[in-house]
């Protein structure tokens, strides 16, 4: 059976739920074999590093019986003869086995190789593979190492929904900047951390868009999980595959390598931090590092949010510990999920009313945004963030949404569309004598 039939029969998992257990066994099998490694590499994705203008990491699976893996890399030409001049890198190999945290799991091969000494600002092409079987060949653009103009795509949780719904986001997310330097994605990147077919729906989800822009990503509170057999005294622990399958820096705090981490452009400052644990040492560990900063331009990426946009969902120590260095250090932007709605909002030094509608000022630090992506969703709270010194300039509910940011100098626009394309909110920061002019 093929593939594109297997894939076919998701899409029919919850008609034929309704048959017989025998059914239901014969579904999840094949739903457990479309989701399985083959001698094929797949699930391949591009994470930015530390230096994107000379580096990046490179990660794919196969099934675990593969003990070999490599890229072959080359300068982009405009005919097929560029592969002449490529090198092939080793990937280390980590072996992981879903079977510890899902009874339908199963082992499988990651690889991983971090190329650096690359050349800014060109096109590269690369495959990923072994002697036998190869990926086909995919292009990424490394950074400039000046300061040029630089945009990038967010969303929060995609969570639910994932092929079936949260597809159509990132491909229109793709077809509205196909040139992002790099793709932020704000935690619960699925629902059960530890599912490969859940992390399956969003590789297909993405498809090559994972392999040619690079993924700036923070784990959210679905991807720590239990393991199975675990009593609940036992502390949640972050997905199986997330080490083995993404590349990103290992420069945060000892014991958060991957989920805690900054990477530096020439005018640009990303930060991710882990929202699920250790906040005070992160808070510690995000304070030396501003400290040392030299970008214009600072963004923070995190899942639970400062100032949540739905009911119930509040982070008082998130607050209490970042709000105060986020402000110190004038942080530009936050970019956060886990609400499954949306807000946007800041607190102003002084607001001034334009039109009755528009708001504009000096703010303190960052501009807040919660926003989702996927197919769950929740009601925003109606009192807004008052009680918190912000203003909440803008909420959604019930809508699915990607987010396209930009940086021009002293200048940075932000636009959120919809699903299908629409703008839903949009607003720009520009610097001015050390301060963010925040025009809504």
């Amino acid at each position: 059976m093929s593939k594109k039939i297997l894939l076919a029969g998701i899409f029919l998992f919850s008609v034929l739920l309704s048959n017989s257990q025998t059914t239901k066994r014969e579904i999840n099998e094949i739903i457990k074999e479309w989701a399985s490694p083959t001698k094929f590499p797949d699930h391949v994705v591009l994470s930015a590093t530390e230096d994107p203008s000379t580096s990046i990491a490179i990660n794919w699976r196969t099934e675990a019986d593969n003990k070999v893996g490599f890229v072959e890399l080359a300068l982009a030409g405009p005919g097929p003869y560029f592969k002449k001049n490529s090198k092939k890198y080793k990937a280390e190999r980590t072996v992981v086995d879903s079977q510890e945290a899902y009874n339908d799991g199963f082992k499988a091969s990651y690889f991983e190789v971090k190329i650096d000494q690359l050349i800014p600002n060109k096109i590269y092409a690369y495959r990923v593979g072994n002697f036998h079987f190869k990926s086909e060949w995919h292009h990424f653009k490394t950074a400039n190492n000046q300061p040029i103009p630089i945009s990038f795509l967010y969303v929060g949780d995609a969570q639910n929904y994932i092929l079936e719904l949260w597809s159509r986001v990132i491909r229109n997310a793709y077809k509205t900047a196909p040139d992002a330097d790099f793709f932020i994605h704000a935690g619960d990147l699925v629902d059960k951390g530890h599912e490969d077919i859940d992390w399956n729906e969003w590789f297909a989800a993405g498809s090559f868009i994972h392999s040619e822009i690079p993924a700036i990503a923070v784990p959210g509170n679905h991807e720590y999980r239990y393991l199975d057999g675990s009593v609940y005294s036992q502390d949640e622990v972050l997905s199986v595959q997330w080490n083995a399958q993404f590349g990103f820096p290992k420069n945060g705090p000892r014991g958060l390598e991957k989920t805690c981490y900054y990477i530096d452009y020439p005018d640009l400052k990303i930060i991710a931090l882990n929202s699920n644990v250790a906040i005070k040492r992160q808070a510690k560990w995000l304070r030396e590092i501003l400290k040392s900063n030299d970008k214009k331009w600072i963004v923070v990426t995190y899942h639970h949010p400062l100032f949540s946009a739905s009911t119930g969902r509040d982070n008082p120590e998130i607050r209490s510990l970042w709000q105060p260095i986020f402000e110190e250090y004038n942080i530009d932007l936050a970019l956060q999920g886990h609400d499954h709605s949306y807000a946007r909002g800041a607190i102003y030094e002084k607001p001034v009313v334009v039109k009755n509608e528009n708001h504009g000022g000096n703010i303190i630090g960052p501009v807040y945004v919660v926003s989702v992506s996927g197919g769950k969703m929740y009601s925003v709270n109606k009192s807004g963030w008052d009680e918190y010194g912000a203003t909440q300039a803008k909420n959604g509910e019930r809508i699915q949404l990607f987010q396209h940011i930009s940086i021009d100098g002293d200048r940075l626009t932000y636009r959120s569309f919809t699903a299908t394309g629409e703008l839903f909110d949009r607003f720009e920061l520009l610097k001015e004598n050390g301060k963010n002019l925040y025009i809504d």
